[in-house]
């Protein structure tokens, strides 16, 4: 008898020690990286987006007319805005395309797999098989470009591949920036082959 009280102590006894173990062992684990990153929800999400930008010719009072003209329509299957964060963004998750109008209503089409817009910074990241096409069927393909809209100005630090349809040619290199209008056009790094198509001669 007195050895079964014994055998329950110490049973007893046991279970005691791994319950004040586990009391004492707090989650004082410290979360790093992904971990330590809150996770952040929108505060609204639309399907089949239509986004419109337009300008005027001067700036407008309150009591002032005047017409005003597209410069760019945003469309996207999917839209989400985190306007609810402290930096502002909007994100594209199923791809985006984006028609540009010059000053003489000529379109030139951006289309992406993704996109991010900062509302705070009139800022478009565009990632993922980026490709521009502009009126005159000039194509530009980089893995992400930028569009100022306040500015008016595209550009990429990336690799591209420029292809012009003119004169044939298709040029390769890194780091790229334009205005809307193309009167301004500057590569920062061209670099490969440059393939440039040969006219046929008469006989």
């Amino acid at each position: 008898m007195i050895r079964k009280s014994r055998n329950i102590l110490k049973c007893f006894a046991t279970v005691f020690t791994v319950a004040i173990l586990f009391m004492s062992c707090g989650d004082n684990y410290e979360r790093v990286g992904e971990e330590a990153v809150k996770p952040i929800y929108p505060q609204g999400i639309a399907q089949n987006l239509t986004l419109t930008y337009t300008e005027t010719p001067k700036e407008m009072g309150t009591q002032d007319q005047d017409s005003s003209r597209v410069i760019a329509i945003l469309t996207s299957p999917v839209y989400e805005d985190f306007d609810n964060q402290v930096f502002k963004f909007r994100t594209f998750p199923n791809g985006l395309q984006v028609d540009f109008f010059d000053d003489s209503n000529q379109k030139s089409v951006i289309t992406a797999d993704y996109g991010i817009v900062y509302t705070q910074t009139d800022l478009i990241d565009l990632q993922g098989n980026v490709v521009l096409e502009s009126h005159d069927g000039k194509k530009l393909e980089a893995p992400q470009m930028f569009f100022d809209r306040s500015n008016n100005w595209i550009f990429t630090e990336e690799a591209f591949t420029f292809t012009n349809p003119e004169d044939g040619s298709i040029m390769n290199g890194e780091g790229m920036d334009f205005n809307r209008n193309r009167s301004y056009f500057k590569a920062h790094k061209t670099f490969g082959l440059m393939t440039i198509k040969e006219k046929e001669l008469d006989d």
